[in-house]
């Protein structure tokens, strides 16, 4: 029969002692956790545009705002005004034929620069997603070795509280 000291030592081995994870286990929650995952996708992308991708994203920043908006159907309106009121022989007379060869040409110009501007955004987008998800991967890991420990420990607990309870038992005995 075991003294109440060699119990209360083989308790604190049991204490220190954990055989539930592994070397190699912690190892890699260790790297996992000094590795910094979340990186800034948006500015690393924008610091690689060349001159024409910035000058396209600019372009369709301006023509999808209220003040593109507002200067296009000035310009309309001034064209129609002067070529139909004002002028008493128009440049371009009604049905406005100049007007509607620079419309189309605007937007067979415009269309494809957003599109560019559009497929880049598309681009960040998806480099923001995967940093998302290496970053949410990363938490979920830590957080269930998080859970695993404490799992560990409450059932530590509860053995310690075991052989407490069996040790002051067999003091009370005695």
């Amino acid at each position: 029969m075991a003294t109440i000291s060699e119990q209360r030592l083989e308790l604190v081995k049991l204490i220190l002692e954990d055989s539930t994870i592994e070397a190699e286990e912690e190892e890699v929650l260790h790297l996992l956790l000094q590795e910094h995952i979340s990186k800034d996708s948006v500015t690393e992308h924008e610091s690689n545009l060349t001159f024409g991708q910035r000058a396209a994203d600019g372009l369709a920043r301006f023509a999808g705002s209220w003040t593109f908006i507002i200067i296009f159907f000035t310009i309309l309106m001034l064209w129609i005004v002067v070529n139909a009121v004002l002028l008493s022989k128009p440049y371009d007379p009604y049905p406005f034929i100049l007007l509607n060869l620079i419309l189309s040409c605007l937007a067979s110009v415009q269309a494809p620069i957003i599109m560019m501007s559009q497929n880049r955004q598309e681009q960040k987008d998806r480099a923001r997603a995967k940093n998302d998800f290496k970053v949410n991967l990363k938490a979920e890991i830590i957080i269930e070795d998080i859970h695993q420990k404490m799992d560990m420990l409450v059932e530590k607990q509860q053995e310690m509280a075991e052989k407490l309870f069996a040790v002051e038992k067999q003091e009370g005995e005695q």
